[in-house]
């Protein structure tokens, strides 16, 4: 009798000792997952949006400044007015004004964008460089009506030399290199300091239906405070400074809307210890999509890291 009393004694001592173990676990877990990354989300998604936004802007300067750019419709931004200047001073300055919803519908821009180019510069020359200055750019995404505003000036060079129409006929790629400073307001009044140094390769592809599009390779070169392969460096809006990495070229497909369809990025707050490496091509699953597919990408993973803590997030890329 004292024997089975015994045993039962040792298996509610086991059972009491395993609830206890599990609760210490769920408990960790917990502290763990509820590590806030909020400011790493925010810069995650504050980066993907200024890029693109930012990108949409400069093919549009890329089309004014092809030849019959301000003749034709055909390239150029919907709902924009396109106008230039006297030459002053070997100068002339072209602007695009703009005031309506973008071609494919997706956003509603208004503010100017300023092109100064030298008279004898030509645009299709291997290196030749034209100014472009924002201002009160200002693009509402009509889906969330979340809107930033750039100012700030950009340097826009031709490496390559050629014409975007020449690509997959008389060129294999067309690259360009931006850098320069901009500053982003957000509709909640905050803002955010950009430095900017990349290189975009443009390419022609043939899809499986036989329409030709155009991919986007984004690299950086950036180089700030013991940091390389940066594309963007700056001040977020939480006034911490950041440094974006580009460690393997982000892919953007025009028949994505200029969406990242893979590469990889780290993102670093070196102040609060804080580090995010965005992988991008992921669907509404969580499920990473082959580069080369035609389907378009909606979500990005986020691996984090935040003093000893870690994780991994997945975010919307809008």
């Amino acid at each position: 009798m004292k024997t089975n009393n015994l045993i039962r004694l040792s298996a509610i001592l086991v059972i009491l000792l395993g609830l206890i173990f599990t609760g210490c676990n769920k408990k960790s877990t917990t502290e763990q997952t509820s590590t806030n990354t909020s400011s790493l989300q925010q810069l995650t998604l504050d980066e993907n949006n200024v890029e693109n936004n930012s990108d949409d802007a400069m093919n549009d300067a890329n089309a004014v400044l092809t030849p019959g750019g301000l003749k034709s419709s055909q390239g150029l931004p919907c709902h924009a007015t396109i106008d230039s200047t006297p030459v002053h001073n070997d100068t002339i300055t072209i602007y695009i004004h703009y005031n309506g919803l973008t071609c494919n519908l997706n956003k509603f821009i208004t503010g100017t964008i300023e092109i100064s180019k030298n008279i004898n510069t030509h645009w299709y020359d291997a290196g030749a460089t034209v100014m472009v200055k924002f201002i009160d750019y200002k693009v509402t995404r009509v889906s969330t009506q979340k809107s930033m505003t750039f100012n700030g000036t950009k340097t826009f060079t031709n490496v390559s030399g050629g014409y975007i129409w020449q690509l997959g006929y008389q060129i294999q790629s067309l690259i360009d290199r931006i850098t320069g400073a901009i500053l982003v307001t957000f509709d909640d009044n905050t803002t955010k300091s950009w430095n900017i140094d990349r290189q975009r390769t443009l390419t022609r592809v043939i899809d499986s239906t036989n329409s030709a599009h155009l991919l986007l390779t984004i690299e950086g070169l950036g180089t700030a405070d013991g940091y390389n392969n940066l594309a963007i460096w700056g001040v977020n809006r939480n006034g911490e400074n950041f440094y974006s990495q580009i460690t393997q070229a982000v892919i953007m497909k025009e028949a994505c809307n200029w969406d990242p369809s893979c590469g990889i990025e780290i993102h670093q707050i070196p102040a609060t210890h804080k580090s995010a490496t965005v992988t991008f091509g992921y669907d509404n699953n969580n499920s990473q999509i082959a580069c080369g597919s035609s389907e378009c990408p909606t979500r990005y993973r986020v691996d984090w890291t935040i003093n000893n803590q870690s994780g991994t997030f997945f975010l919307p890329l809008h």
